[in-house]
């Protein structure tokens, strides 16, 4: 029977398909790692991966041996939060899927302040599209889940913020200035309604669509081809902290003259807050963003 290390090695197989990432993730060489493999599939009497020049892949019976480890691997997690619980102080391992953009320009601070406060505390950390964070809590993987625009979800949603839109640009001082520009209006890709949402204030605003468009994959770089003068974009406030003093800010407001706003929610199961990692962690952001509203 295979122990639980190699449960997790069989587990990284299976996420990466690759020889090579897997044992980077594993800190043993290909060698050792093939080694290891091959004593494993020789305990199961079967052949659970076949090699190819594109990587690995599952036999049949490698996905029934996969989801097998996997369930073991959840319920050890599982024991080790209950035995966590019952010990005094905080510790444990804190489980974050996050939008990458809050990721990157606001979670930092805050876990900085987090980890300062409560040393024992490991933390997990998983960066992307908010469906992909979405995914992660339907399918427990994480404790929490920190998403960018309304999210439909049936446990606790707590509102941490919302930040204005501004058109970003290092010439255009008005928003009417768009139809006079040749320079590119910059978007970046996004499975959210942010993309949809900036669509339609461009439409009732300039009642036509821009003369020209780049898309790109990252809002990060979308910014950076702002700053650097090769067009023009949209971003939230969360994005524009340290933007120098050549760019121009111009705010968005709707047909109300009213701000145009990206909202940031928290997501989580109830039993997830039952821990004392994951509350501790709610009443740390509950602080933090007490003390930067007095600012």
């Amino acid at each position: 029977m295979s122990s639980l290390s190699e449960f997790q090695l069989l587990s990284v197989l299976a996420q990466e398909m690759n020889m090579r990432k897997a044992s980077e993730r594993l800190f043993v060489s290909q060698p050792a790692l093939s080694q290891r493999l091959q004593t494993i599939e020789k305990e199961w009497g079967t052949k659970l991966f076949i090699r190819s020049q594109k990587g690995l892949s599952l036999t049949p019976a490698g996905e029934h041996v996969i989801s097998f480890v996997n369930e073991i691997i959840t319920k050890q997690e599982k024991v080790r939060e209950t035995i966590d619980s019952l010990q005094e102080g905080v510790s444990g391992t804190l489980k974050i899927a996050v939008a990458s953009i809050v990721g990157q320009n606001w979670l930092p601070e805050v876990l900085k302040k987090f980890i300062d406060k409560y040393p024992q505390v490991k933390i997990s950390l998983v960066t992307g599209w908010s469906s992909e964070i979405l995914k992660c809590l339907y399918d427990d993987q994480v404790h929490i889940g920190i998403i960018r625009g309304t999210p439909d979800w049936k446990g606790i949603k707590v509102h941490l913020f919302n930040d204005p839109l501004y058109l970003v640009d290092r010439e255009i001082t008005k928003p009417e200035q768009v139809l006079k520009t040749d320079r590119p209006f910059i978007q970046f890709k996004s499975d959210s309604n942010y993309y949809q949402e900036i669509q339609d204030w461009w439409m009732q605003k300039f009642k036509t669509s821009p003369k020209r468009t780049v898309v790109v994959d990252q809002i990060e770089t979308c910014k950076q081809m702002a700053f650097n003068g090769i067009g023009y974009a949209i971003l939230p406030l969360i994005t524009l902290r340290k933007a120098d003093r050549g760019i121009f800010k111009i705010p968005l407001v709707d047909e109300n003259n009213q701000p145009l706003k990206r909202d940031t929610w928290l997501l989580g199961y109830e039993s997830a807050f039952q821990l004392k990692q994951v509350s501790a962690f709610m009443e740390l952001i509950k602080e933090y963003i007490a003390e930067s509203s007095e600012e």
